[in-house]
Parts: C-alpha cells; sequence; structure tokens
C-alpha cells in the first residue's frame, strides 16, 4: 500500500463526509489523532466542536435552527481511562461502556450497524487509541446500500511506525444516495510537527462550502499530555 499524501486526499474530494485519522508523529513520540465532521445540509452545518471533561461533543450553533438533533448530536471523542474513543456517532458511548465492562470495543460494535438514515445508510467509523499508541479502527455498513445486510470491519494498528497514520471516512464519493467507504483505510503521511500544524493544514484542504468541525490532538507517549486544537466554521 502506497503512502499518501493527507492534504491532497482531502483537498480533491469536496464530501468525505465524516473522517477519523489515526496515526504517529514522525518523531516517533506521540500519537496522532485526526477527526472531522462535514454537512450538505443546514441541519448538519449548524454545529461546533465543544470540549468536554472527557473529550468533545457536538452542539447545535444557533439551537433555534437545531431541526432533528438524531445522529448529529454526540461525543466524537471520549477518554476512558488511559484508552481514547474517536467514533462519528453514539457508538461513542457503547465504546467507552463496554470498555468500562472490561470488554473489547469489538464486542461493543458488534451490537451496532450502519446509520439508519436510508437511502444514504452512513457508516459508523470509529477508532480506539492505547496508552502506548497502538491503535485499532473500525467500519460498519450497509451491503452497498443495501440495509437488509449489515458489515463489520475491523483494522488493528499494533506498532505504528513514525509519520505514518490511517485514514478512514463516511463516503466515497459525492453523489445521490451517498455511497459507503470502500477497502482499507488509507495510509496516509504524518509530517506535522505538531496539533497546530496539523490543524492547519487539515482545515485548509477541507471543502470550504462543506467543513464543520475539526478536532486534532497529539498524546505524548510518555507523559499522556494532549496537545490539543479544536476548530469550527462558527464562533
Amino acid at each position: 500500500m502506497n503512502t499518501l499524501d493527507f492534504n491532497v486526499l482531502l483537498s480533491s474530494h469536496p464530501y468525505p463526509g465524516r473522517g477519523i485519522m489515526l496515526g504517529r508523529s514522525a518523531d516517533n513520540k506521540k500519537a496522532v489523532v485526526v477527526y472531522f465532521i462535514m454537512g450538505r445540509s443546514a441541519n448538519s452545518r449548524n454545529r461546533v466542536f465543544e470540549a468536554t471533561e472527557d473529550g468533545i461533543r457536538t452542539k447545535a450553533y444557533d439551537e433555534s435552527k437545531m431541526v432533528d438533533p438524531s445522529l448529529i448530536i454526540y461525543h466524537p471523542v471520549r477518554l476512558v481511562g488511559d484508552t481514547l474513543v474517536v467514533t462519528n456517532g453514539d457508538q461513542t458511548d457503547t465504546i467507552r461502556d463496554a470498555l468500562a465492562e472490561g470488554k473489547s470495543y469489538i464486542d461493543a460494535l458488534r451490537t451496532r450497524c450502519y446509520e439508519p438514515d436510508g437511502p444514504n445508510y452512513t457508516p459508523r467509523i470509529s477508532g480506539v487509541v492505547t496508552k502506548d499508541g497502538a491503535f485499532c479502527l473500525s467500519i460498519l455498513k450497509s451491503a452497498d446500500g443495501d440495509p437488509s445486510c449489515n458489515h463489520r470491519y475491523f483494522y488493528e494498528y499494533d506498532a505504528p511506525l513514525p509519520g505514518e497514520g490511517r485514514f478512514i471516512h463516511t463516503y466515497q464519493e459525492n453523489l445521490d444516495p451517498l455511497p459507503s467507504f470502500e477497502g482499507e483505510p488509507r495510509r496516509v503521511a504524518v509530517t506535522a510537527p505538531d496539533a497546530a500544524s496539523l490543524a492547519k493544514e487539515v482545515w485548509e484542504n477541507l471543502n470550504e462550502e462543506n467543513k464543520v468541525s475539526l478536532y486534532v490532538s497529539y498524546l505524548d507517549l510518555a507523559t499522556g499530555q494532549a496537545d490539543t486544537v479544536i476548530l469550527n466554521k462558527h464562533g
């Protein structure tokens, strides 16, 4: 698998939907976490990321304009002990609860499927980062738009290489209905030295019309200290 330019992937795709990139900094000292959301509808675009005690949540930018909070209001990032969970939906809480009970993220996701938003049936994408920087990614999706069958894919990276990450997102193309992401998570280069630099690159390369919010964190593998940046189109 070739190592791809993360910025080129983003700039060439007007609507990847929601995306997760997990990896390792080039100096091999930090775990790297990226999560972004995009929107085509006014309801989806009316959101911001807000920091919480254990991560972040989405919330309406203008509460008076919120039409339907289901599927768009949730906690994308939550810290469970030394484990960071990042997802594109309320399965964050499903994974958190399973880990708290001594179960695995796979146990948790076997109870879930794609989102009930036909005809798109948006995939549920999830990531888990452990204290040593090892990480997992998963995607739960319909069978090429057929809701009668749910597909679950799990990818585990127990020794991430310096300067590399894996990127997964919800939509393969900007069509109607929106087709689900296909294939393995993309192997991308991670060259930015810190969260601010990477956040700037990602934000500039996300489609200007469709981007909504971005979270980037560099987690020091020795101390656990987090260098985190949150960017919102609103506010």
